[in-house]
């Protein structure tokens, strides 16, 4: 007959440890589940944020756009613009993390912009940070090109009175290329060409001495000339675009004080009175396209400059004063020539003539010349930048 044992006495501890090490292993396995699942959305959040950060850093360089900083910087891979330009990285705009990078152009009117940003808390709302965890990084690229102004140019000279030519006075709606430019592309076409004298339709046009008016046609009288072809350039005004002015100054007689200025042989953009090198393109300040905005009347006599120039009153030019560009002079223009040397307008001269009662009187060696290669390179030297519409970003590694 088989014997049984009776006595189980033990058995409830031991299903105990059974238990305890099943609940125990289910517990941490539900800890280090829990756990992963944590580090798994802090990272996540991390990365969202450094995201975030990198973005609204991209996006607030190009609501903060500097024409003298990045528009005038080389082609990649040549050149590019370090982000910040001084110091370490930046705190982002929304006190989030800090960011850093670089700004490349590509070509003529566009730029990418490469934004690492990285998630970090501050301390006290100040500059000093201590990173949570491991932290985060993200890097992003943006596409954006140049936004130029929308300027009504159809003829050299566009004016909203009477204008009167003479001595050796010249204007041509004929496209020309300045003297010394050669990075300019092929020259608009005759056909192409625009009118030299573009003027309200009660506006008498005169010339006398060896003066000349030429262009497609040599005269238009427009009977759709306003105030607002002088003060609207598309979705920005007058008012809007002194604010965007590099150089602002008081109306005087400047003399022969404008000029450009080296400084160590570079181009000292802290001097008021340099205004870039347009008569040699390939010197330091060859690349200086300022917005200069004079307030009241203004008396030049020499030198030279280039890029956006914007006159509150009237503008007297004497000497052989050259301007690469485009000129818009609120009240009226006068000019008069140094015996042999010429006073240039290379680009389109805009003169509202509203303000002074009178003619633009121009006299001795005065030329005034369209040039469609002076124009694009203010509009693409001075003009602040928008995202690329489509495909305008990307995420980079």
């Amino acid at each position: 007959m088989k014997r049984t044992i009776q006595n189980e006495r033990g058995m409830a501890l031991a299903l105990a440890i059974v238990a305890l090490v099943i609940v125990g292993a289910l517990i941490a396995g539900a800890f280090f589940a829990g756990t992963q699942e944590q580090r798994v959305g802090e990272n996540s959040r991390y990365s969202q944020r450094s995201f975030g950060v990198a973005e609204g850093a991209a996006n607030y360089i190009i609501g903060h756009w500097d024409p003298q900083v990045f528009n005038s910087r080389g082609f990649y891979p040549t050149d590019s613009v370090k982000i910040p330009t001084v110091g370490a990285d930046t705190v982002s705009p929304s006190h989030t993390g800090r960011y850093a990078g670089y700004v490349y152009r590509l070509n003529q009117e566009q730029y990418l912009i490469d934004i690492t940003g990285q998630d970090s808390t501050s301390v006290g709302g100040g500059a000093a940070f201590v990173r949570r965890g491991a932290g985060g990084r993200e890097r992003i690229g943006l596409l954006a090109r140049i936004k130029p102004l929308v300027v009504d140019i159809r003829a050299s000279l566009t004016s909203g009175r009477g204008d009167a030519l003479s001595g050796n006075a010249a204007i041509s709606g004929y496209d020309h290329t300045p003297t010394g430019w050669t990075t300019c592309s092929a020259l608009d076409s005759i056909g192409n060409a625009k009118a030299g004298i573009r003027t309200d339709t009660s506006m008498a046009v005169s010339s006398g001495g060896n003066s000349s008016i030429v262009g497609t046609p040599p005269v238009i009288k427009d009977p759709n000339i306003t105030d607002s072809t002088f003060t609207k350039y598309g979705d920005v005004n007058y008012s809007q675009l002194v604010a965007r002015a590099t150089i602002n100054l008081v109306g005087t007689n400047f003399s022969n004080s404008i000029g450009p200025v080296l400084t160590n042989g570079q181009c000292d953009r802290s001097v008021t009175t340099n205004w870039g090198d347009g008569v040699n393109p390939g010197q330091p300040c060859g690349s200086y396209f300022p917005i200069v905005h004079i307030s009241g009347d203004a008396n030049i006599n020499g030198v030279q400059g280039q890029g956006i120039l914007l006159v509150d009153g009237s503008l007297t030019v004497q000497g052989g004063f050259q301007w690469f560009g485009i000129t818009i002079v609120r009240g009226t223009l006068k000019t008069a020539g140094g015996g042999s040397a010429d006073a240039h307008f290379w680009g389109a001269t805009m003169v509202q003539d509203s303000t002074v009662v009178g003619n633009n009187t121009l006299t001795g060696h005065a030329n005034i010349l369209y040039s469609k290669c002076a124009v694009v390179k203010a509009l693409d030297q001075t003009g602040v930048v928008a995202l690329m519409r489509s495909r305008g970003w990307v995420q980079l590694y």
